[in-house]
């Protein structure tokens, strides 16, 4: 496995706001799916009590996670620094969105451990992680505006019984403010475009003020622009401290972006630096042979 890189990366890359973002545009990324596989567990402990390093924001040892009898994590080790943006990449069914899951604490593992800054994943965690899941998992015809959908972020730290009030409300309106979408806080979401929807569940996220962000697949369907600017906000967000990990199938924007690259298929193919790990043998390891690598879009001026 590749080994971790200490200290931050200098950025050279145009950013640009949510103002100046348009309407998507499709955006096709070509993997193959990843097989899924039996697991035996036998002499692996459930609740590992390998130490994780003191101070890490997120650490996996040994997990083994699926569902319905089927392994999809094998396995999996690796830890995140607080304040890290880390790019989870990897074919189609290798285990990625299962592992945000997991992470946390929505699936449970069949060995190893998980530890979130310090803690087993519980509802109590949860409340300090900011999660978007892909766009396909919603369903985007509920009668909800984007207000709504983004003041449901507050419901974890309210607790049961409690409504948003001013203080929830203002807050949400920030969200939303920070994602460009001040405009449509009172359209229906099943209205706004592919890239609009998705920065509302970026903003839904951000009022949480998590110390964690988990996105899956935040750029799948957006333009250049859009994801430059997704982006850019992400990177500001862990300039200010919050630890990201983003799962994406658009192998051109991982060198750019991110500080370490998982490169995931049931196992830890590689992790580390990206210059490290998008190697040509790398990537065959974690793909196989069905890659298409689109050229990395130029920044927009």
């Amino acid at each position: 496995m590749i080994q971790k890189q200490t200290g931050g990366r200098e950025h050279e890359h145009t950013h640009v706001s949510f103002e100046e973002t348009q309407r998507v545009d499709g955006h096709v990324q070509t993997v193959a799916p990843a097989a899924f596989h039996l697991h035996e567990h036998s002499g692996h402990a459930k609740g590992s009590a390998q130490a994780a390093r003191e101070g890490a924001a997120v650490a996996l040892a040994g997990v083994c996670a699926g569902y319905f009898g089927r392994d999809v994590l094998d396995e999996v080790s690796f830890e995140v620094d607080p304040g890290e943006f880390v790019g989870i990449i990897g074919p189609n069914g290798a285990g990625k969105s299962t592992l945000l899951k997991v992470i946390l604490g929505l699936l449970p593992v069949q060995c190893g451990s998980v530890l979130v800054f310090g803690q087993p994943p519980s509802p109590a965690v949860r409340r300090h992680i900011g999660y978007v899941p892909q766009s396909e998992a919603i369903n985007w015809s509920f009668p909800v505006t984007v207000r709504d959908v983004v003041l449901m972020g507050t419901f974890g730290r309210l607790g049961l019984g409690r409504r948003p009030g001013p203080a929830e409300r203002a807050a949400a309106d920030q969200a939303i403010r920070q994602v460009g979408m001040s405009d449509y806080a009172h359209v229906q979401i099943s209205r706004l475009s592919g890239g609009q929807q998705q920065r509302v569940f970026v903003a839904r996220a951000l009022v949480q003020q998590p110390r964690l962000m988990l996105l899956d697949e935040p750029i799948a369907g957006v333009d250049a622009t859009t994801q430059h600017a997704i982006f850019t906000l992400l990177e500001d967000l862990k300039t200010r401290g919050t630890t990201i990990l983003a799962t994406t199938h658009d192998l051109s924007c991982v060198a750019e972006w991110f500080d370490r690259v998982l490169a995931l298929n049931h196992r830890v193919v590689a992790y580390g630096p990206p210059g490290a790990v998008l190697t040509r043998d790398t990537l065959s390891a974690t793909f196989g042979s069905h890659l298409l690598v689109e050229p990395a879009a130029p920044a927009p001026a």
